[in-house]
């Protein structure tokens, strides 16, 4: 079939333009046109090709799909090996390095030498011919390896054909292949969605996906390349250093690292592996260390090579973030919020630049899923300041006496019941205002602003109160007296009977702020609210079980259970009976009268300044008549009351077409 002459040059010019954009989004991270408009033009492009079919060639960009899947992978014999690098672990060690450089290029002051991070993944070999891809194959021994062609020419960063025109005739380009950190969260995240193994770490993760036999898996896998040199070149090469070499392969449309760097002098390097070593952690990809490599390529050749590594190069390595240790135990720690996380008990070992005892094994289905016993001897990862956790146990080395391990049933720390509700994966502890790993966060919550109100007792102050033992729970904070008071750091008889007068003064409450107080999970302000106005007693609102507590409205299954959970603690009725006869009172609530709930079912969200009036006294004007005061604006949202100086809720509402009414209005509403 003759394909007409402009849409044979609209095939040409299509291909052009996806490759430079290709090359703006993956090479030079600076994207010129809108996700949409890409798209457009390739979909544009594969109408065109399954229209003219014999126009398809192996560098367009459509054909990245992957072929069908393969029995094995040839070995390939290198045309030039794959050299590995010499490691540096120490600062003398590179030091060493310099003096050899020095000791080969004599005369020389300071050597230039390029500098990079090494990234922490899976060596290739690709090869161009006249522009387009025609191999990949995996570094292997050094001397052979894998041929994974169809697997790379599914990595969008990889071009299928370079850019310009003044490429050599044959360019072997040598990168590593990598897993970006979010693309191998999200993989595991559906390996575990699937009941499938997840992968130990982003390095391991890259290795299999482009190691699979079929292409079509490794499209899917989020697959990156960084190129940080070449091999065979035939033809034009005219650069004459390897930092130039690099900056030419970024115009051919071949992705560097952004990293990469040219330094004079030994100390250069040293200050650039410890800049590294500090943004290790921020980077959005693992690397193990960072790499020097003279740069001027003919003292590369003076300085020449051993039998499997140059010597003009050195990979100076991070202390190593994985090791291997035993586990000796499983503790659980109680968290401020009550969760309990089992906590592995390690012997000590080295990773990471620190000396790890304990590590994270997060909750019982990570327990279950890596298949960790005590005893066994495991991999511990610690990455920057990340929290050290167990990876996995090492099989080959379990002994015959392990211990499989079940999280208790009861709070290690105040022996209440434990629970993990529907659709989340930890156990939380429901002693609240008994449990003390949570009750300096529980008292700091119960005298705050919206709840009791109590000035005077900021966070400070309860850290001391708990710290010298003067109170546990909630309770014992209307025990206190002014002496005790006044006893206590950066506190003064005035002070002391300032706050015993505010002690007092709390005890005067309202239902919905007591029940807000209280901290049971869920239960907010504005919950709170709703539940005593619907539910009008302390009594009532303990002895309500499931059916009556959702038939209160925005009352879902989840804070039902644990409204019941929390009143079914004899601990927490403790502390509450205790508060009651410390004097906590409120007035009685009276059956709401139907005909002034004016704005029931109604949802407002308050913004900017009032004038009149403070936004909580227009929160319990609204709440009083029926209406739901939300802190966000959504499609949910019926009215926005914008005051002076009001913000992004205001466009978000404007946005959304959303009523919006000012001071005045909201006067008239409430009376």
């Amino acid at each position: 079939m003759s394909v007409p002459k402009k849409d044979l040059q609209r095939i040409e010019k299509l291909r052009d333009q996806i490759r430079y954009h290709n090359a703006c989004y993956y090479v030079h991270d600076n994207p010129e046109i809108p996700d949409a408009e890409y798209d457009r033009m390739m979909r544009e492009l594969q109408e065109l090709e399954a229209r003219y079919p014999d126009t398809i060639t192996i560098d367009s960009p459509t054909q990245r799909v992957g072929a069908e899947p393969m029995e094995g992978f040839e070995t390939v014999k290198h045309e030039l090996p794959m050299l590995s690098l010499n490691n540096a672990f120490s600062e003398e060690e590179v030091l060493e390095y310099d003096r050899r450089i020095h000791d080969r290029l004599p005369g020389q002051k300071q050597i230039e030498y390029t500098v990079e991070p090494k990234l922490d993944g899976l060596a290739i070999s690709l090869r161009y011919e006249k522009g387009v891809l025609v191999r990949g194959l995996t570094r292997g021994d050094g001397n052979e390896g894998e041929d994974v062609t169809s697997n790379v020419r599914t990595i969008e960063s990889i071009p299928l054909k370079l850019l310009g025109k003044d490429y050599p005739d044959v360019l072997e380009v040598r990168g590593e292949i990598i897993m970006p950190k979010a693309g191998f969260a999200a993989l595991n995240k559906r390996q575990i969605e699937k009941n499938e193994k997840t992968f130990a770490n982003p390095r391991n993760a890259a290795a299999g996906s482009l190691r699979q036999l079929d292409p079509k898996v490794t499209r899917t896998r989020p697959l990156e390349i960084y190129c940080y040199g070449v091999g065979v070149i035939k033809g034009k090469d005219t650069m004459s250093t390897h930092h130039a070499t690099l900056e030419k392969l970024q115009t051919w449309g071949l992705r560097v690292n952004p990293e990469t760097s040219v330094v004079k002098g030994v100390k250069a390097c040293l200050a650039y592996y410890q800049a590294m070593l500090d943004k290790r952690a921020r980077l959005d990809y693992e690397i193990d260390g960072v790499v020097y490599k003279v740069n001027d390529l003919a003292d590369q050749h003076t300085v020449g090579q051993v039998a499997r590594a140059p010597r003009w190069a050195v990979a100076h390595k991070f202390p190593a973030e994985e090791e291997l240790t035993k586990l000796l135990d499983i503790d659980v720690q109680v968290g401020r919020t009550g969760k309990l996380t089992p906590v592995a008990r390690l012997e000590p070992v080295y990773v990471g630049g620190v000396t790890v005892t304990n590590a994270t094994l997060h909750n019982q289905d990570e327990i279950d899923r890596k298949g960790v016993r005590i005893g066994d001897t495991v991999i511990v990862r610690r990455a920057g300041d990340v929290i050290p956790e167990v990876v996995g146990p090492v099989l080959s080395r379990r002994p015959k006496k392990t211990r499989a391990y079940k999280m208790p049933e009861l709070c290690p720390v105040c022996d209440s019941d434990a629970i993990r509700q529907e659709g989340e994966a930890d156990l939380r502890c429901t002693g609240g205002l008994y449990c003390s790993a949570q009750r300096k966060e529980a008292i700091k919550h119960f005298v705050s602003r919206r709840a009791m109100d109590i000035d005077g007792l900021g966070e400070k102050l309860v850290d001391q109160l708990i710290d010298q033992g003067l109170i546990d729970t909630v309770a014992d904070i209307y025990s206190l007296d002014k002496d005790q008071l006044a006893a206590l750091e950066r506190m003064g008889d005035k002070s002391a009977a300032n706050l015993v007068e505010a002690l007092e003064k709390s005890k005067a409450t309202t239902l919905a702020r007591f029940l807000f107080a209280l901290g049971i999970r869920g239960v907010g302000e504005t919950t709170a609210q709703t539940l005593a106005t619907h539910l009008m007693s302390l009594e009532a609102l303990s002895r309500a079980d499931e059916e009556t507590l959702q038939a209160v409205p925005d009352i879902g299954p989840v804070v039902a259970q644990n409204i019941i959970v929390f009143f079914q603690q004899p601990h927490n009725q403790e502390v509450i009976d205790k508060l009651l006869k410390a004097g906590v009172h409120w007035p009685a609530i009276e059956a709401v009268d139907e005909s002034t709930q004016s704005l029931q079912g109604k949802t407002f969200v308050l913004t900017g300044t009032l004038t009149k009036m403070t936004r909580n006294e227009a929160k319990q004007g609204l709440q009083a008549l029926g209406a739901k005061v939300s802190g966000s604006v959504s499609a949910k949202t019926d009215f926005v009351v914008a005051g002076d100086k009001a913000g992004s809720k205001l466009q978000k509402a404007q946005a959304l077409g959303i009523k919006i009414i000012d001071e005045a209005t909201l006067e008239s509403l409430l009376e």
